[in-house]
């Protein structure tokens, strides 16, 4: 045999050993629905883009039924300046004036979900655009940011307080991925920015997830900021909300996020690093798994 037969031999090997160590999470998540958060530096990179696209098209036509909600901190403070609008934060939260907040939703569903949803669908999986706004997707009530001095006024931002699932079933039961951006009206109809994810915990909640996975641009969580040792593959309930006050200000919605998915019924949530090609993947279908998983205290089971 020649030496590149014996390669070809070997690779093809390797891959059927990968795709038979995967049939477990195969049959495990088969017809379950998993809610993804897509942010960090997946949302810049071109090549990162197209991989999470690859890998939510296989999710798809592997019989799992995933869900994407998407932020767009970067692109809308870039749309911003285009347009001459000044970027406000206060305590991590935009600034959100009635200028801003049209901004945002044109560039959360006219830019972002269209470029993903149009990635998805090359990579050969219908997809479905949809926000808060749609169908009553979500209900938000504007918040305050709560300072030493007192509740400070952030403007036209809010959390989300009520999911009415049904358009993302629909899409779901047509084959399609839902690619959700985060805006939501209030009870009077005043359009709302929300936390996405926080939004996606919500929606995993609402969904009956299977999981809820955030993605990010670090390997997982760190229980001790920037110690590099410090990084926890795994944590259940009781320990993330006593961990919770001491983590580094990016990371705290992040962990609330999956610490109230976990708390309401999602079976577990994870911390990915997406910038690590089909980091998705890695996650679900290997035997340790990828970054942080938060658990309910009674398992440690993945």
């Amino acid at each position: 045999m020649l030496k590149t037969d014996q390669q070809d031999t070997a690779l093809a090997r390797i891959k059927a050993e990968t795709l038979i160590e995967s049939l477990p999470w195969l049959k495990q998540f088969h017809g379950k629905t998993i809610v993804v958060k897509f942010g960090g530096n997946a949302m810049v990179d071109d090549a990162l883009q197209q991989a999470f696209a690859e890998d939510m098209a296989y999710l798809r036509w592997i019989g799992i039924r995933p869900v994407v909600v998407h932020g767009g901190g970067p692109q809308i403070t870039a749309r911003l300046a285009e347009l001459g609008i000044e970027t406000e934060f206060r305590g991590g939260f935009r600034v959100t004036t009635s200028e801003t907040i049209s901004v945002v939703r044109d560039v959360l569903r006219l830019t972002i979900s269209a470029r993903l949803a149009g990635l998805i669908e090359f990579a050969g999986a219908k997809t479905q655009v949809m926000s808060g706004e749609d169908a009553n997707l979500f209900r938000a009530e504007k918040t305050m940011l709560e300072s030493p001095e007192g509740p400070v006024d952030i403007g036209l931002v809010g959390e989300v307080t009520l999911v009415n699932p049904r358009v993302v079933f629909d899409a779901l039961e047509a084959g399609r991925i839902p690619v959700i951006s985060t805006v939501a009206p209030d009870t009077s109809g005043q359009l709302l920015n929300v936390n996405a994810d926080l939004a996606a915990s919500a929606l995993a909640v609402a969904l009956g997830a299977e999981k809820l996975m955030v993605l990010t641009d670090v390997p997982g969580l760190y229980s001790d900021w920037p110690n590099r040792d410090s990084m926890v593959s795994e944590i259940n309930v009781r320990e993330l909300r006593e961990l919770l006050p001491k983590l580094e200000a990016g990371m705290i919605p992040k962990m609330q996020a999956c610490l109230q998915a976990v708390e309401h019924g999602v079976p577990r949530a994870h911390i990915i690093d997406g910038r690590t090609p089909h980091s998705i993947l890695l996650e679900i279908f290997t035997k340790t798994g990828f970054g942080t998983m938060v658990f309910p205290d009674e398992s440690s089971e993945k």
